[in-house]
């Protein structure tokens, strides 16, 4: 049992890692006036201006 919830608490602690790091990715494109390319819902490619997934994301 002590392993599982020390897998879910390491599996908390990499979202966790991940969400800011793309969070700051974002900031950063934005700052620059760049666009990043992300996959919608459908799964479908698109290419969208940072400062629009800033606005979003906010």
């Amino acid at each position: 049992m002590a392993i599982k919830k020390e897998n879910q608490e390491l599996g908390r602690k990499i979202m966790a890692g991940i969400k800011k790091a793309v969070e700051e990715l974002i900031k950063t494109s934005a700052a620059n006036n760049e666009s990043l390319i992300v996959a919608d819902e459908d799964g479908k490619v698109k290419k969208v201006s940072a400062r629009e997934l800033l606005r979003s994301n906010t």
